[in-house]
């Protein structure tokens, strides 16, 4: 296996613009990134035309930035990592028109990165976590738990059914009109709610548990998205809330719905630990790996973390800023494929992006046939 190497990695999955260059240690050369996150959310929602204008006209500045930040050229990487797969298919393909642009002019082979792989390897930049291993992957447009066995060999053992926990949040933001408060004029859905919520009593509200007739680790939040509108509109009605005014009880109201969302998620992550178990499927020593962007939020991280006490299993996490959308994710899944010579393409020409494409092996079904009924632990 190699080790030394340097590695660009650029990311426009989203409505981000990241690029990073790292090497075989995982140390950080250099990085960039650009965010649209107040535009959209003034925008009320992410608009795939305006996301890759927005990565057009700035990919190439966030490129150029993090070469020189880590005081190299193009020429001496030895290799151009980039997602393609999955995400918004018009902000992938500008992502991929640059490094390809990047690859014809400097002959450097092309490493395609798997957007949802990337988020799910960063924590093994941060320590050593060898295969395989648990993954919780929370995001603006996922939600899975899946096992890692290598870089490029994943097992899904619980999906989303509908919206993504970080859509969920967006959406409730939206509809408390919490950016009608300076605070959180700029700042994205979920972040207002988990601000929000530290002036709130989070057993105010008891929002519905869903799911509860299915004893898999599948995800669903467009029940608890609903039950939370209903309970909104009552409210107004209740206090006289004018049109664009924010509710009396919108802190209870945040701190009740990320409970009910944590609730959610520490089910399914009983359950998936209790079917690898009888399915030895990790080592004796266990690891979650907590990321993607929701993971930021740190009242979600902490009652997850508390699962993980519960079963005897490390809790790993990164820091929030390697949890949402970055190039240095993608750059250090670049170095992981580039190590054990996997994806090395000296021809990508033909390489296309994917808005949609599974993590791995979808074996969710099985999951559910054992209907496995987890105790009730104490998450706050």
């Amino acid at each position: 296996m190699k080790k030394e190497c340097v590695i660009l990695g650029i990311e426009t999955s989203c409505d981000d613009t990241g690029a990073a260059v790292v090497n075989g240690d995982g140390h950080v050369m250099g990085d960039a990134l650009n965010s649209q996150t107040s535009l959209h959310v003034s925008m009320g929602g992410i608009i795939p035309p305006i996301a890759r204008d927005l990565h057009v006209a700035n990919i190439e500045q966030v490129v150029t930035s993090s070469l020189q930040r880590a005081n190299i050229k193009v020429q001496d990487l030895d290799a151009i990592a980039v997602t393609v797969k999955p995400g918004l298919a018009l902000s992938l393909r500008v992502g991929l028109d640059h490094a390809l642009k990047l690859v014809r002019e400097s002959s450097k082979p092309l490493i395609p990165i798997h957007h949802m792989r990337a988020h799910a390897l960063t924590a093994r930049m941060m320590k050593k976590i060898n295969f395989p291993f648990l993954v919780l992957l929370m995001s603006g447009g996922h939600c899975l738990l899946t096992v890692a066995k290598d870089v490029d060999d994943f097992v899904i053992l619980g999906k989303g059914q509908d919206e993504a926990p970080g859509d969920t949040l967006d959406k409730v933001a939206r509809r408390l009109k919490l950016k009608n408060l300076p605070q959180f004029e700029k700042m994205c859905g979920g972040a207002a709610i988990e601000q929000m919520a530290l002036k709130g009593d989070p057993t105010t509200v008891d929002f519905p548990n869903v799911m509860t007739q299915w004893s898999n680790c599948n995800f669903s939040f467009s029940g608890l998205n609903n039950s939370a509108h209903r309970f909104i509109k009552k409210s107004e009605e209740k206090y006289g809330t004018p049109a664009d005014g924010i509710v009396e009880n919108a802190p209870d109201i945040c701190a009740s719905f990320q409970y009910s969302i944590l609730k959610h998620l520490a089910k399914r992550l009983q359950r998936s630990l209790l079917f690898c178990d009888m399915n030895q499927m990790l080592p004796k020593e266990r690891i979650l790996v907590l990321s993607g962007g929701v993971a930021s939020n740190q009242f979600l991280r902490s009652g997850l973390e508390k699962v993980c006490s519960k079963y005897d299993c490390e809790f790993v996490c990164p820091p929030p800023e390697l949890c949402t959308d970055n190039g240095i994710m993608i750059a250090w899944n670049g170095v992981e494929k580039f190590k054990r010579g996997r994806d090395i393409m000296y021809d990508p020409f033909n390489v296309k992006v994917e808005a949609k494409c599974a993590i791995g092996e979808d074996i969710t079904e099985q999951v559910g046939q054992l209907s496995i009924k987890p105790d009730r632990i104490k998450l706050i």
